[in-house]
Order: C-alpha cells, then structure tokens, then sequence
C-alpha cells in the first residue's frame, strides 16, 4: 500500500538519494565499465568453440561461464532499473515484473526511488509486488503506486478529522464519476476504487447507499483517503447531512494550487456551458418555432481553415459514433427492443400510441439502426451452430476458438490447435489456424428456427456463447472467446468501465447463444432493465464467489452439452471492481478449472489476457497480438440506453395527437405514399442512383410541414456529415424535380413542401377525423381510409436509410392510427350484421400493423360470427404459425390465446396434429 513520507526533504533524504545515486552509477555502468576492463566481453571464444560440448572442461571455460553469469546478472539488474525509473518519471502505476529477478528488482525500487526523491516535488512510495503470497496481503487496487510522487501536504494533526468530498449536481449533460472525483482529488482516476471501498454501503443524505462503483448522486458526501486534495475537511463524527449543509458547494483548493485535474476538470465545465450557451443561442436564432426534430443539429462556420469544404455535423454525433460503431451489440439490442415493442403492442388500448423515447434515448435508437449489422449477426449465429451441429454428427469436439473476425466479405475464426479437416461450407486457411466462413455462404444457411415449432435444439446449440466483440480493426470487427482464455482476463486504462459496459451489453443481447447469466460486480445495476433474464448485478466479488465456486462445470462436459442442444447455461462475470489479492487468488484458481469466463478490472496479477485501453481508445491484448479500436459504452451512452428500454417497459401508452385538418380531399399535384412501399405519384423519375435520397428528403420534408433549415435537413439525411456543396446540389436537384412552387423557402431559410404536396397519411388522418363527426358516414369514410394502406410503413426501405424515424412520432402514430380505423370499422360492421366486410376491413389493417394483437383477436371474433368453422380453424392455424416463427418471438398474447380457447376449444389438438404430420 502507498507509504506516506513527510513533505519536506530532510538532510537524511537527500544524503540516502545522493547515495543512491552514486551506487545506481556504479552499478549501472562502473560494472559494466570494469568487466569490459579486467574480464573481457560478455561472450569469451571459448564458448564460441563447438568443440567444447565434447572435450574435457578446462579452468579457461569454467571462468569464461562465470564471467557469462556475471554479465547476465548485470543485464538483469539494469532492465530491473529500466523498469523502474519508467514507472517513476511517468508515473504508470505497478512497474513491470521483470522475470526471475526478485529481490533484484526490490533493490532497483529502492535505489530509484531514494533518487527520485531528489528530483521530484513529491513522491508516495509503493514497494515492488511480492513475487511470493505472503499471509496478509493487502487489497490490490486498480492501480499501485511505485513512482515517487512527494506529498504536498502534512498528515492530518489529529484523528479527529476526516476528508470528505461533496458530490455536485451535473453541469449540462456532465455528470461526475468516481473516476473523475478520483483524478481530480488524488491526481489519478485509477484509483477510484479506495473512494469505492471507504464510502461502500454508508448512508448518504438522501438515505440512500454506495452500492455500485459507477452510480454515485449529487449531495453524496464522500470519504477521502487522508492525501486527497480539493476537499473540505471535517470533524470525524460529523454528520454527513450537517456536511452538505455546511459545504454545499466545490471545495476551494486555496492559493497556488497546483492541481491540474481540477483544473482540466473546471476548464471542461466552463467549456460545456459554452458549448451548451451556443447551441441554445443557435437553436433560438435557425429553429425558433420548428416542430420535431429540429434544433438537434449545428452546422459548422463556413470555409475551413484547410481551404477545404465545411461539415454539417450532427449534435448528437457522439451517439453515432459510439453506439453506430458497435454493428454486432446494436443488432442484438434492436432485436430486444422489437421484441420488447411488440409486447406493448399486445397491451395498447385504443386511440392510444405505445409510448415512444425522447431525446438521448431516441438518439441512441437512431445511432442502432444506422450502425445494426443484422446480416453479420445472422451469419455468427446461423454459421456457429451449423458449425457445432455437423461436428456432433462427426462425434467431433469443435476447437478452441480464442478469436473471429468478422468482414463483409468473411467470418473467420482463429481455432487452437490447428485442423485442416472444417466441416463444408467452412475452409481452412493458414495451415488450419483459420475456419473461414465465406459471406455469401453464410447468407444461404438456412435458419432452422423460423421452421414451425423450430427450436435451438433442431438448429444446432450455441458453441460459442462467450464470443464478443472488443472493437474494430481495418477490415472489420474482432471478437474474442471470454472461455478460451481458461484464466482471468484483465482490462486496464481509463475506460474500463466503458469497455465492461459495452462486453455486457453485447453478451445480454447477442443471437449466437442460447441460455446465458451475466454477473456485473460494482456497476451495470440499470442494464438489468435490457436484459433482465440474463443479468444481475452484485456489489463485490464476496458476495458470489461461494456460488461461482459451487457450480464450476467441467469444460468438456459442457461443450459436448451445448453442441448437442443441450441446456447449459453460460456464465460471465465482468467486474468493474479490483479483487483483493486473496479474490483473484480464487478466481484465478476457477478460471482454470471451469467454463464461465472472467473479466476482472485493476492490477491483477494471474490474468491470462490483459486488454489495456490508452487514452486514444485503443484497446491491445498483447497475448493474442490483437490491436483494435475498442468498443466502449460511455456513461451518456450508457444511460440513453437504459433510458430507452425503460421507455420500451411502459405499458400506459401516449395519447395520439389530434391531425390537422386539411383544406380539401381534392387530388394533388404530387402525392408521396407512404403506407406501403414508398411511391411518389405526379413526378417523373429520377436518374438511377438518386431516387433513394431524393425520395428520402421528400418524406422527411412532407412530414415536417413546418419547415426545416438546410443544416438539419443535412444531419438527418447524412447523419455522419456531408460537405455543404452537396448538401445544396442534392436540394437543388430535388427542387427541379418538383417543379416550381413545390419547394419553398420561408424568411428564415427554413424548406418547406407547397400545397399541391401531400401524403396518402395525411389523407388517411383527415378521413378518419372526418368520419367522427359524421356517424352516417362513418363506415364509408374509415373503409376508403383503409383503402390508402398497402402494406408496412415505408415497406422495403433500403437499409441504412429511414434511421430518423426512431426519433419521430410518424411509426409510432401511423401504426396505432391504422389499427383504431381498423377496429372501429371491424366493430361497425358486426354491429350491421356484416361479418365477411368485418374481416375485411380487419385484414386491411393487418397488412401495415400486423403486430398490434388486438386486430388479431378482432380478426378471430369476426371469422367466427361468419359461423364457418373450417374458416375460423385457417385463421387459428395461421396465427399459430405466424407466433411459432416471429422473428422476434414470444409467441402470442395471453389474451389472444384465452380467446382461441373459447372460440375452437379444440385448436391445440389440431396443432399437434399439423405438426405431426
């Protein structure tokens, strides 16, 4: 542990630095010097004589082996030093073990650090780690301190007081952490786990506890270890209420200060309120007044410094950049969220839309569809279980994958040991190191489980659930198997718990396994509301290593389980607090013997792999020789996902807004249909290659009647920026095709569609307000309302486009929309004794809002008032089906089952019986 030295050299520092120094010359190079003058080189020619293995050793090759020892002990001694001072002047925390040196490489520690001392403003000296266990050990944190750093300030007079630090409120969307209070307080963010440790489980103000190393609250008050800077320092009995009370505020770090973290961290708030004063200002000066989506997006100052073209960037690029990137966890999460979606739809009352995210949650919802790689997703599935299915047949046990890569072009897995012999359609490369599964092969695998009562089983288990992805290279995304390390892996750097954030997220949501549990230790609490039957999060590693302990599975046995279909469950445990010397003792010991895989943060001394995450977001595991771009889940990221699937729990549903009314039903000049496959009536068509985009800007600005600046309409069409000359060519080009009149210009800027320009939706919307004021004609208007749809929203939109419409209330209003008219209509022909038009008018809503449960029971109470049984059976057998292969399953309603019951009693005999035949 760090050891405290007084802040002022004493003439016994410097006289034992000074020493230090002169023995340090000597033995670095007066050795050396000395050898080199009385012995000779390192290698004597009697060692270079082959004939030496075989004649009789004289008194010449016995010195010469000696002198050899010598110079080897040097070299040690001098890399043990090396080793050293790096830590030292750079500060990095644990020096490097330097192999068989020990108590070698302790001499180095001290001799360097007694001249540091010299050198340095301040130092706390940490000795080497004990190569042996010895019975005491202290906690290892994420980061032990071996470089001279002097203190600046005394040992607290008394024990009487303590250092505290009060936890502020979030400056913009700035929210501090432990790690930033850490940097700022004891100069290093690492060490964020000794604030963890001494404020673990005590009451706050607000009543609540430290339970999770990354959820601290503003109004905390929080413990500081005794060297912490920028606190207030309190008396040790007193109330942590009494202390918010009385230092509200930031501590004053008082004259002189030389704190350059609380400084970066003052510089950055200043910088954020800037940033957030300007984006205010421009948002009030382009966007007063703008519906929507307007106001999320800038645009930079005209003409670069560089000569070349500005970039429209989006605000909430940051999103994109991180959640956009991660193609493999965003198609995983988009799955959830639809499944997740679907359910609300099985609950949504009528004239009541599900509700949708706002703001950072539906940005994060835009950044996944931009960035989901569902077909690369499909392939690691598909591919893996096919690959496990055809080795069980062979009574094969697949290889060890440490490694995949994942191209466009190619899914490759790096197997141990090396096997020639792949079951088709994979190959072998490299001598048999590489499996490689071509894409346009892996896009014909046939998916078992979309067959009628298909299964996992019938599809070939889960071979590789612990494969994830750790970022992307130039080729594309790297991925690692959390089992193959058969030890502990170590994540190290400032992002740790990002990087452990995005692991999580990914393994909870991913296709390629079946039956998983994930345990978070010390953060990751709120990512149960993503995947609730997958995580659980703990407070530290003492609360489930008896478990883990108790149910370690033999790697074999539980191989052999999962390629067959079997029912084993995969575990994971990623823990964001570093184990104690006697915890990674443990789980080092179970690493080795069982299936599961650790993930383990800090300085851990037994760890197989070790993924160290730089400053620059770049993330190594020297062992595998990976080098990546890692893939992270920052906090805000964090956050606006949680957010997102919060919104996606809601049962209670959104009110839909009230249409505006249009001034006539007369045809328009350009009619853009959006209630099927996009079609846009009135206007010739466009080159090939700029239909898409043109067609793509027309819906965003038909269904925004408000008008739209320029630099929005750029964020949103190119959501990753686009020169301003483009950005105009592609509007120029759209306002020709139009025609005159038909693209207007207000004072401000803002674009905004004419008149004689409509949407079939919002034609659909004025029928159907139409019909409510007019009971007579109710049944008329709703049915030619219906006869607008075609099929799915926008169906057959190209993929990568449309991603706008998370953050939008058009999927959210035209869905319920439809169904409402659907079941309205439904309801008014069974009311005038109707049945077949009931059908009728339901099917029509089926065909954009097939999900919505409640058209489906609709469906089944008017098939059966047609009293023709055969009939109703088809519906029942087709609903069936159709819940059996979902893509994104859960079978069918309860509600909607109950009603089966009542209306065919007999309709799971016949079910059986299909699938029998």
């Amino acid at each position: 542990m760090p050891v405290r030295v007084p802040a002022r050299r004493s003439a016994g520092d410097v006289l034992a630095g000074l020493g230090a120094l002169v023995v340090l010359v000597a033995l670095v190079g007066g050795v050396p010097y000395a050898l080199l003058t009385f012995v000779g080189p390192p290698i004597a020619p009697e060692l270079l004589d082959l004939g030496v293995l075989t004649s009789r050793v004289g008194p010449s090759t016995i010195v010469a082996v000696l002198v050899l020892l010598v110079w080897l002990a040097w070299f040690q001694l001098f890399l043990c030093v090396l080793v050293e001072v790096y830590a030292g002047v750079r500060r990095v925390g644990m020096p490097a073990r330097v192999p068989l040196s020990g108590g070698m490489q302790v001499l180095a520690n001290k001799l360097v650090s007694a001249v540091l001392l010299l050198f340095t403003a301040g130092a706390m000296v940490a000795p080497v780690a004990q190569l042996t266990p010895t019975p005491a050990a202290p906690p290892v944190t994420a980061v032990a301190y071996s470089a001279p750093i002097v203190e600046q300030e005394l040992e607290l007079e008394t024990r009487g007081t303590r250092k505290v630090y009060v936890v502020q409120p979030p400056h913009g969307r700035h929210h501090e952490s432990l790690w930033e209070i850490a940097e700022k307080c004891l100069g290093d963010g690492r060490r964020y786990p000794e604030i963890y440790r001494l404020n673990q489980a005590k009451e706050q103000p607000d009543g609540t506890r430290l339970r999770m190393a990354d959820l601290i609250r503003p109004g905390w008050v929080l413990d500081m270890p005794d060297d912490a800077k920028n606190v207030h320092v309190v008396p040790a009995d007193q109330p942590r209420e009494q202390t918010l009370r009385e230092h509200p505020g930031r501590a004053d770090p008082g004259p002189g200060r030389g704190d350059r973290a609380a400084e970066r961290d003052d510089r950055a708030d200043r910088e954020e309120r800037r940033d957030h004063q300007e984006r205010e200002e421009r948002q009030d000066r382009e966007e007063r007044g703008t519906p929507g989506h307007e106001g999320k997006h800038r645009q930079t100052e005209p003409g670069g410094q560089d000569g070349r073209q500005p970039i429209i960037q989006e605000r909430q690029g940051e999103l994109t950049d991180y959640l956009g990137a991660a193609s493999l966890a965003a198609a995983g999460l988009l799955f959830v969220l639809a499944r997740r979606r679907r359910e609300q739809l099985w609950r949504r009352l009528s004239g009541r839309r599900i509700a949708r995210p706002r703001d950072d949650a539906a940005e994060a919802e835009v950044a996944l569809r931009l960035g989901g790689d569902a077909p690369g997703a499909r392939i690691l599935d598909v591919g893996l279980r096919l690959l496990g299915a055809e080795l069980a047949a062979q009574r094969r046990t697949p290889p060890t994958v440490y490694g995949a890569h994942l191209s466009p072009r190619t899914l490759d897995l790096w197997i141990h040991p090396p096997d020639n012999d792949p079951p088709a359609p994979w190959t072998a490369q490299d001598g048999g190191q590489v499996w490689r599964l071509p894409a346009h092969e892996g896009r014909l695998l046939p998916d078992r489980r979309s067959d009628l009562h298909g299964s996992h089983e019938q599809a070939g288990g889960a071979p590789y659930p612990g494969l994830v992805s750790i970022g992307t290279d130039a080729g594309g995304r790297v991925l690692i198997d959390l089992e193959a390390a058969q030890g502990l892996i170590n994540v190290r750097g400032p992002q740790t718990t990002a990087a452990l954030a995005a692991l999580a997220v990914e393994l909870a949501t991913n296709r390629w396994s079946d039956r998983m549990r994930i345990t978070l230790v010390g953060f990751g609490q709120e990512l149960t509301a993503i995947a609730p039957e997958r995580i659980r999060a703990v407070g530290g590693l003492a609360e489930v290593l008896p478990e883990l302990e108790a149910n370690a599975a033999p790697r074999r046995e539980v191989l052999t389980g999962r390629i067959s279909g079997g029912h084993s469950v995969a575990h994971y445990l990623l823990s964001a607090v570093a184990p104690t010397h006697e915890e990674a003792r443990r789980l080092a010991l179970l690493a080795r013997r069982d299936t599961a895989g650790y993930v383990v943060a800090g300085d851990v001394p037994h760890a197989t792999w070790t993924m160290e995450i730089g400053d620059d977001g770049r993330a190594r595991i020297a062992e595998l020789g990976f080098e990546v771009e890692a893939q992270l889940l920052p906090r805000r990221h964090y956050r606006a996902l949680v957010d997102l699937f919060r919104t996606a729990d809601r049962l209670d549903g959104e009110a839909i807004p009230e249409a505006e009314p249009l001034e006539g039903l007369h045809p328009p000049a350009v009619e853009i249909r959006v209630l099927g496959p996009l079609e846009i009536a009135g206007l010739r068509p466009l080159e090939e290659g700029r239909m898409e985009l043109a067609a793509e800007l027309l819906v965003y600005l038909a269904t925004h009647p408000g008008g739209v600046h320029p630099a929005v309409l750029g964020g949103v069409l190119w959501p990753r920026g686009v020169q301003t000359t483009v950005r105009d060519a592609t509007i120029s080009r759209v306002a020709a095709w139009l025609g005159p009149d038909h693209l207007l210009t207000d004072e401000s800027g803002r674009l905004r569609l004419g008149p004689d320009v409509r949407t079939d939706w919002a034609l659909f919307r004025e029928l159907v307000r139409r019909s409510h004021g007019d009971p007579t004609a109710m049944a008329v208007l709703l049915e030619k309302a219906l006869g607008l749809v075609r099929g799915p929203l926008l169906a057959g939109r190209p993929p990568g486009r449309y991603a706008w419409l998370a953050a939008e209330d058009l999927e959210y209003d035209v869905t319920a929309g439809v169904a409402d008219a659907a079941h309205q209509l439904c309801e008014l022909r069974l009311a005038h004794g109707r049945p077949d038009a009931a059908v009728a008018a339901v099917r029509a809503g089926l065909l954009l809002a097939a999900d919505d449960e409640g058209l489906w029971r609709d469906l089944l109470r008017a098939t059966h008032a047609t009293e023709d049984i055969v009939r109703l059976r088809a519906v029942v057998e087709g609903l069936t089906r159709r819940a059996a292969s979902h893509p994104y399953g859960g079978g069918m309603a309860p509600e909607t089952e109950a009603l089966i019951e009542e209306l065919l009693p007999t309709w799971r005999m016949h079910v059986v019986r299909e699938s029998s035949a």
